[in-house]
């Protein structure tokens, strides 16, 4: 986590104690997660829902109590009373949506992945320097105190320098109508999964990879990744990932580990990605007396809902609160590993990545 760029609240905002949201979509996760949570969250206000599917929209906003509906995205856009949107629409919309909602003077909480290409990533951050508006990449888990603990026990050389890291996830995402299996909406392992993957190894390293190998294998019906592993190359240290979207569990959650070495020590955290309940979790940690797979110390974590962690933080942060933010330049760099990836597994061999802005 970071500071980042945010312009002061507005007379309008200032009178106020909360931010008035609207959200582009009536997608499952924002229905089951983050419209909960914005009505959860004391510093925000769920205020409108825009869908194209009029019948659709007006069911989840009589089920949640939104007092707008709109038929379209740009009929909220042009809402004067709303100050940030939320969008959860499909992969491939993410960056047209997120534009048009800077440009109207909204702020952004979009999905991840922000967008399909660094280029998407690079083109959002003019926009949102030219319009003086905040925008940052949905990733929930980021607001987990977990990782905030993560931070510290590093800082505190719990383990000593940091060599390598492990991450996986994966789940069943069997369903043709799945957007994750539709390779023109940004489907696959890596675009889904390997998003968390790679943004999580970069919040180990405070910095994305100097070069990526990548072996991904494809579903011959679906075309997407659907088991893809990699080796990143920070230079002075390495992380490796899988990701797979047709393996391990087919229950609520995926299966999901993170391990880090360090010079003189380890942890692992036992749920370190996106909760899609809050469920209690650990960091375990074994010091340079350890064996096995044995940790020394085991930090436990109460129950936490991640969705209402990140809107209120996010809220918080327009109200002009002193709060932790992640500019959209880390996304920069997930989506650039993310390309280097796919380019790996075209040509079989290293492929270094794009260095500046």
């Amino acid at each position: 986590m970071r500071a980042t760029r945010v312009p002061p609240p507005d007379g309008d905002t200032m009178a106020r104690t909360t931010i008035h949201w609207g959200v582009l979509g009536a997608a499952a996760i924002a229905t089951q997660r983050t419209m909960p949570a914005l009505q959860l969250a004391p510093s925000a206000t769920l205020m409108a829902l825009a869908s194209r599917d009029l019948a659709k929209g007006q069911a989840a906003a009589q089920a949640l109590g939104i007092p707008k509906v709109y038929a379209s995205y740009d009929a909220l856009l042009d809402d004067p009373e709303i100050d940030a949107v939320y969008v959860p629409l499909p992969n491939q919309l993410h960056f047209e949506w997120s534009v048009r909602a800077l440009e109207a003077g909204k702020h952004v909480l979009c999905e991840k992945p922000l967008c399909l290409t660094a280029d998407q990533v690079q083109q959002l951050c003019e926009v949102r320097d030219r319009t003086g508006k905040h925008i940052e990449e949905g990733f929930g888990f980021r607001n987990h105190p977990q990782w905030a603990r993560f931070d510290e026990l590093l800082a505190a050389d719990a383990i000593g320098p940091v060599r390598a890291a492990h991450a996986t996830l994966a789940k069943q995402f069997l369903d043709p109508k799945d957007v994750r299996n539709d390779p023109n909406a940004g489907g696959g392992a890596l675009y889904d999964l390997g998003s968390y993957a790679v943004s999580a190894c970069n919040l180990v390293f405070k910095r994305p990879p100097l070069r990526v190998v990548a072996a991904l294998e494809y579903d011959p019906v679906f075309r997407i990744d659907r088991v893809s592993s990699a080796l990143l190359d920070y230079g002075d240290a390495h992380a490796a990932l899988t990701v797979a979207t047709q393996a391990g569990p087919d229950g609520w959650g995926t299966h999901q580990q993170l391990s880090v070495l360090g010079g003189h020590g380890w942890l692992r955290f036992d749920f370190p990605y996106a909760q899609a309940r809050p469920t209690a979790c650990h960091i375990e940690v074994g010091d340079h007396t350890s064996v096995g797979y044995f940790p020394n110390q085991s930090l436990e974590f109460e129950p936490v809902n991640q969705y209402v962690l990140q809107v209120e933080r996010f809220s918080r942060l327009l109200l002009g609160q002193a709060v932790p933010s992640w500019p959209i330049e880390d996304a920069l760099g997930t989506l650039r590993t993310i390309e280097a990836l796919f380019a790996s597994s075209r040509s079989g061999g290293w492929v270094a990545l794009p260095t500046g802005g």
